[in-house]
């Protein structure tokens, strides 16, 4: 299941998980039978802060539109309902990733770099940190769309926790390096709370202050990031490819772009997951139904 061959049994038979090696992609957590791989959770941690009415905005991850089967704005009003000061779409931050990174994508390629890869999936960043080193000078140095998003909250609210709600585990690798970004919440964590707490989805809407455009939502799924370079290029042509999946095949294959320094298009996309963040390891809903429901709201906009 691991395509980076980070896991490895002792002399007696019990599997490790060599940190040095891990790319957090969250494969391992859903393929294990017995459960026993998990993550630390900070559930706890923020539910005492939200009980003692510290002040918290959650910055929630785009594909949010695919957990619940109710309209986003009813999945907003649960998580406020939990205590937070104020909700914020994480893809109004991938609006600014959007425009950085089609800048940059100009700017490296009238430089005469062959190909630029995309930079917002942080288990695909760990995977050129630790085992394709030369695929970094590749990768484009925007920020991810939770970097910028956390940056604008801090600027509204400096006093505030961030917590950071989304699918994904090597997000948590993420926020530990941002000092933006306090927590973070999964939506597997947000569909056990709010059960727990007897919080309805359907129960009281909050829309955000600030609705972001249809492209940085369709950041959820595996295309997402391609489609909205292209329109905010607009007439200039740039051909692009996905890399949806993490497999060992698809790791061989950057190794070979890496190596090469030739690809087959000027524009890469990776993503961790097959589909895109959607389909993520932390997820509330299953894959299918999630992937169904995110296209059903992307209409919406």
């Amino acid at each position: 299941v691991c395509p980076v061959k980070a896991i490895s049994k002792d002399e007696y038979g019990v599997e490790h998980i060599d940190e040095s090696k891990c790319i957090y992609c969250g494969k391992c957590i859903n393929a294990c039978p017995f459960g026993a791989i998990f993550e630390i959770s900070q559930v706890f941690d923020i539910l005492q802060r939200l009980r003692n009415k510290e002040k918290m905005v959650a910055i929630v991850a785009p594909s949010i539109l695919a957990q619940f089967s109710a309209p986003v704005e009813s999945v907003y009003g649960a998580i406020k309902a939990m205590g937070f000061e104020e909700i914020v779409e994480v893809a109004q931050g991938a609006m600014e990733t959007t425009r950085r990174e089609a800048e940059e994508l100009k700017e490296k390629l009238e430089e005469g770099q062959p190909f630029m890869t995309t930079s917002c999936c942080p288990s695909y960043v760990q995977l050129a940190e630790k085992h394709i080193p030369d695929l970094k000078k590749y990768i484009s140095s925007t920020g991810s769309p939770m970097y910028y998003t956390a940056r604008l909250v801090k600027e509204k609210h400096p006093d505030a926790k961030v917590v950071f709600i989304g699918p994904c585990v090597a997000k948590r690798k993420e926020v530990k390096m941002d000092p933006a970004v306090d927590f973070t919440l999964t939506f597997e964590e947000i569909g056990s709370v709010l059960e727990g707490l007897g919080i309805k989805v359907e129960a009281k809407p909050f829309s955000v202050l600030y609705n972001s455009v249809r492209e940085a939502h369709g950041f959820a799924q595996s295309g997402g990031v391609i489609n909205a370079v292209k329109v905010y290029l607009k007439e200039e042509q740039v051909n692009a490819v996905q890399v949806a999946n993490l497999t060992k095949k698809n790791v061989a294959l950057l190794r070979a772009y890496a190596k090469t320094g030739k690809a087959p298009a000027q524009f890469i996309e990776v993503m961790a997951c097959e589909g895109g963040c959607v389909t993520g390891p932390c997820i509330h809903a299953d894959k299918v139904t999630g992937q169904k429901q995110l296209i059903k709201e992307l209409t919406k906009f």
